[in-house]
């Protein structure tokens, strides 16, 4: 009897098969997840711009929760920004401090200062950029202080046109940042010598 019940099963393992058109393919080998690391690269520093509370009505009442916008920098021309949100403060914070590591941008600087003047340009909000010389400080204020001061300029001339809206001028600050080119970049394009270029532009200035 237990000859015949091992027929059977053999027979309708074997038609299962059949149907699918042959043996089920073996599954790869499980990956092992990589650690998620907590908070950011403590070779960089990070600024809160600004925290939002938001509050969804649904049916059994309001639920809040945070929206935080934070700026990350090494001082030393790498500078990003990241939304985060979560429904606890800190959260929001941590989780928009890790994006904003992941998307950091190079920012050219010259002897302290940005190369050129630069309009920056994001919604609302309008940003204007200038060199500054020797010991002007940074003459920027709210979001955009705090953009300039990570990524490690010293002196700069500022100018919001119109916006107050953080949001928009983090992201017209940095559209600026990224429009940036350094002379050596412009002399490459243009294929001549970069000391020859600079030559030029001390001479316009005198």
């Amino acid at each position: 009897m237990s000859e015949d019940n091992n027929e059977n099963t053999a027979t309708d393992t074997d038609g299962k098969s059949d149907k699918k058109g042959g043996k089920r393919p073996q599954r790869a080998p499980r990956q092992e997840k990589k650690p998620v690391q907590d908070g950011i690269n403590p070779d960089l520093e990070e600024r809160v711009v600004a925290v939002n509370r938001v509050a969804k009505v649904v049916k059994g009442g309001r639920r809040f929760s945070f929206a935080a916008l934070i700026v990350v920098g090494d001082k030393n021309g790498k500078v990003g920004y990241g939304l985060g949100k979560a429904k606890e403060v800190p959260d929001a914070i941590r989780k928009a401090g890790m994006k904003a590591s992941k998307k950091m941008i190079k920012v050219s600087i010259e002897n302290g200062t940005i190369p050129h003047e630069v309009l920056g340009l994001f919604g609302a909000g309008e940003v204007i950029l200038k060199p500054a010389g020797e010991g002007t400080g940074i003459k920027a204020a709210g979001a955009c202080r705090s953009i300039l001061e990570l990524a490690g300029v010293k002196n700069v001339l500022t100018k919001s046109v119109r916006g107050s809206n953080p949001h928009n001028i983090v992201k017209a600050t940095f559209k600026a940042l990224k429009s940036l080119r350094s002379l050596e970049e412009i002399a490459a394009v243009r294929g001549v010598n970069a000391k020859g270029l600079r030559m030029k532009a001390k001479a316009q200035k005198a």
